[in-house]
């Protein structure tokens, strides 16, 4: 395996930024894929964005966080994968800065959008549960670490379940965008085939860069002194969480609400299994090296959804630089948060 900390500080930093453009570029492509494969495929926006983008656009994290992990970096994996959560959220309230027609919480309201938000709390109760109670781990892995991945699955098809049964509904309003999931009317003339072949390689882009940034981030680590969990939560879960900004601004400027809020709340379900992947192949349970910093970001990110679960509920039109309470109360919880990381 090549040390890239031979490269130097400025190696790695150049390293590091090419492959969060690489992870960028790529996001931007997957967007506009994964919401044509959401008319073909009949699933919805929402759900198109947890499985398509949601889960594609992760694994730069979910490589970063596996190869970091199996390295002996734990506390860098478990911020990473953390990080990301409280990141992506924010790029929530930013992608609602871009949506200038109304509040995006509103406009995005549907019952899946809110089940995906639950899950994703769930998810994260969990993952807390396992860090205090790491006795409970058995040959180096935490039973968690095998729940987690069980009720993502079971969640998954709860979603598909409140969407097919109708059972309740968000109340239509004049800025209300609803899901178009007529392939019929797509301008895009590329065969199925294509379109998964296409969706494959950016999504393996995405998963090669991921890896190049959990090596220069382990390198980078080493020649600074920075802390793991510092480092982790901030400057490599955000490069590993740019699909997910320009996926959600991406969406929301072509009006496809539904897939900008399904990516990003998806694609945060789906990063919790990060942490039982990283506990696999560490040497002991990755839930023993988590610290309180990394509790409270879990918690931080749990309040952040929250925020935008009650955003969705509310349904406010119009607020302070015209978004909603929610994503103004996202921004501060997402600054305080880095701030508890700093003292």
């Amino acid at each position: 395996m090549m040390d890239f900390s031979g490269l130097g500080f400025t190696g790695n930093v150049i390293l590091f930024l090419v492959s969060a453009a690489a992870i960028a570029f790529a996001g931007v492509k997957l967007s506009v894929i994964a919401d044509e494969l959401a008319d073909r495929t009949g699933m919805g926006e929402v759900v198109a964005g947890a499985l398509f983008v949601g889960v594609s656009t992760s694994l730069p994290g979910a490589i970063t966080s596996v190869s970091t992990a199996y390295q002996g970096f734990p506390e860098l994996a478990i911020g990473n994968a953390l990080g990301g959560l409280t990141a992506q959220t924010l790029f929530i309230a930013v992608a609602d800065l871009f949506y200038r027609r109304a509040n995006l919480e509103h406009a995005a309201a549907t019952p899946v959008a809110l089940a995906q938000g639950i899950l994703l709390n769930a998810l994260l109760c969990m993952a807390l549960i396992g860090s205090v109670t790491t006795g409970l781990s058995v040959f180096g892995t935490h039973p968690i670490s095998i729940i987690l991945p069980i009720t993502y699955i079971a969640g998954l098809l709860l979603l598909r379940q409140i969407r097919t049964e109708d059972m309740w509904f968000a109340k239509q309003t004049d800025e209300t965008r609803e899901e178009e999931s007529d392939a019929s009317e797509s301008d895009d003339d590329r065969p199925d085939r294509t379109l998964w072949l296409l969706f494959l390689l950016f999504a393996g882009i995405t998963a090669i860069a991921g890896y190049t940034i959990g090596e220069a981030s382990i390198a980078l680590v080493e020649l600074t002194g920075i802390s793991q969990t510092l480092f982790g939560t901030t400057f490599t879960a955000i490069a590993n969480s740019l699909p997910e900004l320009v996926t959600a601004i991406a969406a929301v400027r072509i009006g496809a609400v539904g897939l900008a809020v399904g990516d990003i709340i998806g694609g945060n379900a789906f990063e919790v299994l990060f942490l039982s992947a990283a506990d696999f192949v560490s040497g002991e349970s990755i839930y023993k090296s988590a610290t309180d910093d990394d509790q409270a970001t879990a918690l931080f990110a749990m309040l952040m959804v929250t925020l935008i679960l009650l955003g969705m509920m509310k349904r406010e039109k119009k607020g302070f630089l015209n978004i909603g309470f929610e994503s103004t109360g996202v921004f501060l919880l997402y600054g305080l948060s880095v701030v508890v990381l700093l003292i």
